[in-house]
């Protein structure tokens, strides 16, 4: 049964900083929220929280959206843009000081920093001593707008997530809403824009988890309605420590374009990454709909496995269109080769064989290359070794009984190879493996014969030809 919030259907934002790309904890934020409101009939937005001006960039901002599109996370309404809302919060801010919720602060920066060092001396929390709570003179100076938080007692916050979290108001101070120039700080911005848009549920990293309980009481001291707070643990590395570049914290765009994963991949570990549903590995966008809730976060930190996420990938790559992948992949090989492909029948011909061998896209990328590589073919060190140690005169007499088949299939082929290896009273492999490194370069590829047969006759047996002579025999 779908859920519903205090205000009738689910609501749920994602709500980046563009200082930077979309990171991948972002988007397993971002992932969660989109889950979360499409399993209960909700709908899912996007904030674009650029309130940061000095920091916030029409690229980063771009780069966010890209990612977005990328993993399919479209949000049910044009992204809000909060710096775009000043006027709004201010309207707040004002209606708060009008109703005494709110109060100006004269405090200068001097006197705040001397009052911080002084806290620290006595080894006491540093935080707003309230000297201008209750003062009702109004000099003619410079002013920001505190909201006049509660004092006693205690806000407890039912997490959906981290289970009942009490605090003490006494440990909250009475923080800043407009600064001394009207503009609006991020926690103002933040409740407000929450409220305007609806939201019944905020999902986010549990180090927004301290946040909460500021915007609770302004969220109480204006009236607005309470959302749901699930406050999500953060992804960490595979030590255990905070996730930095090492262990993958980079951009949505890097799994995409350098390291060549697959969006329903990277999706289906971001899923998986901290959350869970029975013993179901894999699981495509409808059935994580189907089944995804709040009830299944852990409340411990995940851990990155980036072998997890290859292993992952590798499956979605075997189950994916072999037409979208020859799309995906082919400007990568053409990158790799430094010119265009002339023609990609090869690579359809072989695409179901060399997808079941790759981990990514550069993984396809790769094995594809012999392909399309001119003659004669470098050989890689493996390769090479196996024409070195190749039983003599094995390639000449494999070129000989190639050149007489008139049938270039792959069973045609593998049956002469197969008779000329009985014929020399040895395993197919002393024949098929310096075949292999002759037609491929190298010492693994799809089916050998399935090569040959794709490669075509005049190419297979000129490659033939220029191992042959590489090894100090004429063909």
């Amino acid at each position: 049964m779908a859920e519903t919030g205090e205000r009738g259907t689910v609501v749920t934002r994602f709500a980046p900083s563009p200082t930077g790309f979309l990171h991948i904890g972002g988007a397993r934020t971002a992932l969660f929220n989109y889950l979360y409101a499409k399993a209960n009939g909700g709908r899912f937005l996007l904030r674009i929280e650029d309130t940061d001006r000095a920091r916030s960039t029409d690229a980063a901002i771009a780069a966010i959206l890209d990612g977005m599109d990328w993993l399919g996370l479209t949000p049910d309404e044009p992204p809000v843009m909060q710096f775009e809302r000043a006027a709004r919060h201010a309207e707040v801010a004002h209606q708060l000081l009008e109703r005494g919720h709110a109060y100006r602060c004269y405090a200068t920066a001097e006197e705040l920093t001397a009052m911080r060092e002084a806290q620290r001396a006595a080894k006491q929390p540093m935080r707003y001593d309230g000297r201008w709570r209750d003062r009702t003179d109004t000099p003619d100076l410079p002013y920001v707008v505190r909201l006049r938080a509660p004092q006693e007692g205690s806000v407890t916050i039912d997490d959906r997530v981290q289970g009942s979290v009490t605090v003490a108001n006494a440990e909250l101070d009475d923080m800043v809403l407009l600064r001394s120039d009207g503009t609006p700080t991020y926690m103002l911005a933040v409740v407000v824009d929450d409220e305007d848009m609806g939201v019944t549920h905020v999902i986010r990293g549990d180090d927004h988890l301290n946040n909460a309980f500021r915007q609770l009481a302004l969220i109480r001291a204006a009236g607005f309605r309470e959302p749901v707070y699930a406050h999500v643990p953060l992804i960490h590395g595979p030590d255990g420590a905070k996730l930095s570049k090492r262990h993958g914290a980079l951009g949505v765009d890097a799994y995409r374009d350098d390291m060549g994963m697959l969006p329903e991949a990277v999706e289906n570990y971001l899923l998986k990454l901290g959350w869970g549903h029975g013993d179901e590995e894999f699981m495509d966008r409808a059935r994580a709909v189907e089944v995804f809730d709040l009830a299944g976060i852990g409340r411990g930190p995940a851990r990155f496995d980036f072998k997890k996420l290859e292993s992952v990938n590798a499956h979605y790559m075997r189950a994916a269109d072999d037409a979208r992948l020859l799309a995906l992949v082919t400007p990568r090989i053409e990158a790799l080769l430094g010119t265009a492909l002339p023609d990609t029948a090869r690579l359809t011909a072989l695409m179901p064989d060399l997808k079941a061998r790759a981990r990514d896209l550069n993984d396809l990328a790769n094995a594809s290359l012999f392909l399309f590589r001119a003659r004669p073919l470098a050989m890689d060190e493996r390769a090479a070794k196996l024409l070195d140690t190749a039983p003599d005169g094995i390639l000449l007499a494999a070129h000989d009984v190639l050149a007489d088949v008139t049938d270039w299939s792959a069973v045609a082929l593998e049956a002469a190879v197969k008779a000329l290896a009985e014929a020399r009273e040895i395993g197919l492999g002393k024949v098929a493996q310096p075949l292999r490194a002759a037609v491929t370069g190298s010492n693994v590829s799809p089916g050998l014969f399935e090569v040959m047969a794709v490669l075509g006759r005049d190419e297979t047996l000129g490659r033939i030809t220029d191992a042959c002579r590489s090894t100090g025999v004429t063909a």
